[in-house]
């Protein structure tokens, strides 16, 4: 199991505990490496508190288990507002939002897409694109975040304000 995964399986019981959902886990960089987590609670939300809280309880659970043997550097943060798509669900609840998907493998003849999510069906992304309607296995995503936009800037807005 490479090391990310490896972190995420070790703090996704505890952040959830929390009332915290990991939205993805990163180890990147070679000199100190930088282990990324983002998080957010269930409904979207994530304070400077918030990170604050996950980075310490991060921090404890990674001291005990120690999974990543060479110095690194924490970071915690939210997805944001132009966030990556990480979770099946999350295709879901940004349908209407426009978003940049790269497959792993070619679909249709090409690996990058961009359009407006239109949801899911089944186990496929629904994409409407400038050429059409696609369907993206989400097995073969390999990177996918939304697209910052004057709609997706006024839907956060208003939901920071709920």
């Amino acid at each position: 199991m490479d090391p990310a995964r490896r972190v995420e399986a070790i703090i996704a019981p505890s952040l959830e505990a929390m009332g915290f959902e990991v939205v993805r886990v990163r180890l990147s960089g070679s000199q100190t490496p930088v282990l990324q987590v983002m998080a957010e609670r269930p409904d979207g939300t994530m304070t400077i508190e918030d990170c604050a809280e996950v980075s310490r309880a991060v921090s404890a659970l990674l001291d005990v288990e120690d999974p990543i043997k060479s110095a690194y550097n924490l970071e915690v943060s939210s997805p944001g507002i132009d966030r990556p798509l990480t979770r099946l669900r999350d295709y879901e609840r940004y349908a209407g939002f426009e978003a940049r998907i790269e497959t792993r493998r070619p679909v249709d003849g090409r690996k990058r897409f961009r359009g407006k999510l239109l949801g899911i069906d089944a186990e496929n992304i629904k994409l409407a694109t400038d050429t059409g309607e696609v369907l993206l296995p989400f097995a073969e995503i390999d990177t996918a975040k939304l697209v910052l936009t004057d709609e997706l800037i006024t839907a956060s807005l208003k939901q920071s304000k709920q």
